[in-house]
């Protein structure tokens, strides 16, 4: 679930960036575009394993060591806010990149019952969707050659409602450092392809949320049941941990994350769609 975004309308402020260097500039273009062919191998992947089977049993267990690596991967979009060739929130990024590790290494992974569920194919296909979306825009826009289908998807394309800071980020409105041209200005994009990023939303959000609410949902049967990665007292350390909380404590924090930032989302829709223009915004 993507989290909220730091306060403030991002949309006012003002960009005052430094250009990135040729070395940051040739990383993250190598980072986004390994990235982009990652999630699109995942995308073919299943596909392929779907037409072939007719099912979606199995397929989390073909792919699963593709979305390991590549999700594991994305936790360098931590070390990039953190040294700043993305200029973006370290906090932000970091709970947005381990809320996936959490799903994909401490849910999927470690509970196998639930590997077959049809909710973990909700959640799958959306985060592919957004992620391929995501990281070719960056990509092309690094090599200032954005065709205009991809700055559409992208601008049509926002899995849970807002996610890509830094490398992944607040989105709603918050200018990507990625989203810069060489000369550190900021550009967002106001075409007529605006409509459907307030659009599409409202139904991705939903689905990836609920995807992964379901999934953490009927994980609890099997982890009540195995005590897995609960520690009970008495014990040497004189700490107790019970997974099965942690993970309804989890599901609970949805509950007031997800309405604030849905109804955010649609309050920007009712502004853009009403006419109101973002500018340009430079040093």
């Amino acid at each position: 679930m993507a989290p909220i975004e730091e306060d403030g309308s991002t949309e006012e402020k003002e960009v005052k960036k430094k250009p990135l260097s040729p070395f940051a500039t040739a990383w993250l273009t190598f980072y986004n575009i390994t990235m982009t062919a990652g999630w699109l191998v995942l995308a073919v992947a299943m596909i392929r394993f779907s037409y072939q089977k007719r099912t979606h049993k199995g397929l989390y267990r073909s792919i699963q060591k593709t979305l390991k690596f590549f999700q594991t991967f994305a936790l360098l979009e931590i070390i990039h806010c953190a040294v700043g060739i993305v200029r973006t929130s370290v906090l932000v990024t970091g709970v947005q990149v381990m809320s996936r590790i959490f799903m994909v290494w401490f849910v999927i992974h470690s509970i196998r019952p639930i590997q077959n569920e049809e909710s973990v194919v909700l959640f799958l296909v959306t985060w592919t969707v957004t992620e391929i979306t995501r990281y070719s825009f960056y990509t092309f826009n690094l090599l200032n050659h954005l065709p205009y289908f991809i700055k559409w998807a992208r601008w049509e394309n926002v899995m849970e409602g807002c996610k890509c800071t830094g490398d992944r980020s607040e989105e709603v409105f918050f200018v990507h450092s990625q989203d810069m041209d060489v000369t550190g200005h900021a550009s967002i994009y106001c075409q007529s392809p605006i409509a459907q990023r307030y659009n599409f939303f409202i139904i991705l959000y939903p689905i990836g949320v609920v995807g992964e609410l379901l999934t953490i949902y009927g994980a609890l049967p099997f982890v009540k049941k195995s005590g897995m990665y609960s520690l009970r007292l008495p014990n040497k350390f004189n700490v107790s941990f019970d997974y099965y909380t942690c993970l309804i404590i989890v599901m609970i924090a949805y509950i007031p994350l997800f309405p604030q930032l849905y109804f955010h989302m649609l309050r920007q829709r009712r502004k853009v769609l009403h006419g109101e223009v973002i500018k340009e915004k430079e040093d």
